[in-house]
């Protein structure tokens, strides 16, 4: 099949090809790589905690050495070999703003971060596979979490023009850099925005798409709702040439999801609750005849068959909805270390032989929150939901509420940080030759490949 040389485009609830064909994207992200995640590959904390606990043991030469071959290994051809071969056609890309500006040096762009994003594109073009650019981590940080790379539980995003300034200059240099590219379906500007006021984001959406469309007038923009892309009440009027996405995580394939079919936390769930679920979520698309494209969703996986049986089938459900309705997806994630990838890092590698010291201690304090049971801590978090249950009664925290807040201040923050300095000590004294080793541990050929997901999603493409 030769390679499209025209740009995707909307064409009223499609996305269509230079022939006017409808395209739906279906594949997957490349999560935990030009965006590192703790769930994804082991670390404490977050990503900038985790680098500078790693330029500490090392020293600045072998920092840049244990990254750069980190990123190298990641992603490579056999990686975009695996990925056509399910016969799914686009890969998003995330991307923390790190590797193309410094904190010290705003506004100022790093060419040095496009060498394996460049790859990546390439390689993926090659294969006839789109690329779907989504910078996950931004200055100043979008939501309240660890994956945007968020130290706190405050997204100052919202309050400070110089961060929303400085993602502006980003996107206007990922325009100018990719807008002759149509290998590149579009560009997804904030990954799960969380606005607690709701007031800024419709302003920033406006002023950034201005500004990549005066650069850039063909690609794609994928704009999420705000609160972790399920809130699209802000939204007036659809703008050209732009997909609305979604994200679809439901309870029962969550860390503490309980059956499948089954009851969750108190609440039933089969395959037309979940599809339910999702399309009063997409009402604003569906009401205007948009497309929509579900940016994130998978189950995660417990290593046990019967409970990870019941999330294949809850898998292979959402994917049976998405393509009822003719919506383009993208799963959660390409790789990790064993709990969503659809390949993972063997349990018996350099790498998770040499982390495997602090990886017990965050199993046994649950410090990630997407992957940790707090059965070993109840007696910390209990009193603590007790008291806020007595004492603030109508507390409601934005964006999920009391027992997440709690979750992450104490578990993703407090008994996270000191975790840091054990982590980094797992590389004390590491050679070159032993870091090339330990990253070799992410080559697709040393990983196991997570069978049943991949004939899901092969199913499905």
């Amino acid at each position: 099949m030769a390679p499209d040389r025209h740009f995707l485009k909307v064409d009223g609830k499609n996305i269509v090809n230079g022939d006017g064909e409808t395209v739906v994207l279906r594949g997957i992200g490349l999560g935990g790589w030009m965006n590192m995640e703790n769930f994804i590959t082991g670390y404490p904390c977050n990503e900038e905690a985790q680098r500078d606990i790693i330029r500490e043991v090392l020293g600045e030469e072998k920092y840049e050495f244990f990254f750069d071959k980190f990123l190298e290994y990641f992603f490579t051809a056999d990686d975009a070999d695996h990925f056509a071969s399910l016969g799914m056609n686009a890969l998003r890309l995330p991307l923390n703003y790190r590797h193309f500006e410094d904190d010290m040096n705003p506004m100022v762009i790093k060419e040095s971060g496009f060498k394996h994003l460049d790859r990546v594109i390439d390689l993926c073009a090659e294969r006839n596979i789109y690329t779907i650019l989504d910078l996950h981590a931004l200055p100043g940080y979008q939501n309240q979490d660890w994956h945007s790379d968020n130290p706190t539980h405050k997204a100052l995003f919202w309050k400070h023009r110089h961060f929303q300034d400085r993602v502006v200059n980003l996107w206007e240099a990922f325009a100018k850099r990719y807008k002759d590219n149509p290998r590149v379906a579009g560009y997804n500007p904030i990954n799960e925005p969380a606005d607690p006021t709701g007031r800024v984001i419709m302003p920033f959406y406006e002023r950034l798409f201005k500004a990549i469309r005066d650069i850039d007038p063909d690609h794609i923009i994928f704009l999420e709702g705000n609160r972790y892309s399920l809130d699209f009440g802000m939204f007036g009027e659809p703008w050209p040439n732009v997909v609305y996405a979604a994200h679809d995580y439901p309870a029962p394939g969550r860390i503490d999801g309980e059956a499948y079919p089954g009851t969750t936390q108190g609440i039933y769930y089969d395959k037309d609750v979940i599809e339910k679920n999702l399309l009063a979520t997409c009402s604003y698309m569906l009401e205007r005849g948009t497309p929509v494209w579900v940016g994130e969703f998978n189950p995660g996986y417990l290593g046990i068959p019967e409970a990870d049986e019941m999330r294949f089938q809850l898998l292979s459900d959402q994917l049976d909805i998405f393509n009822k309705h003719g919506f383009s997806w993208s799963a959660w994630t390409c790789k990790d270390i064993g709990y969503q990838g659809l390949v993972y890092a063997a349990p018996d590698s350099k790498w998770m032989d040499r982390i495997r010291p602090a990886l017990e201690k965050k199993a046994r304090l649950a410090v990630d929150s997407w992957t940790g049971k707090d059965t070993n801590i109840r007696h910390i978090i209990g009193p603590l939901e007790e008291t806020f249950a007595k004492e603030f009664p109508d507390y409601n925290p934005f964006p999920f509420g009391v027992p997440y807040q709690i979750k992450r201040l104490v578990r993703n923050i407090l008994l996270s940080e000191p975790l840091l300095a054990e982590f980094g000590e797992c590389f004390r004294g590491i050679t070159e030759k032993e870091i090339d080793e330990l990253m070799q541990s992410f080559l697709f050929r040393n990983c196991v490949q997570r069978k049943k997901m991949a004939e899901i999603l092969a199913a499905h493409a």
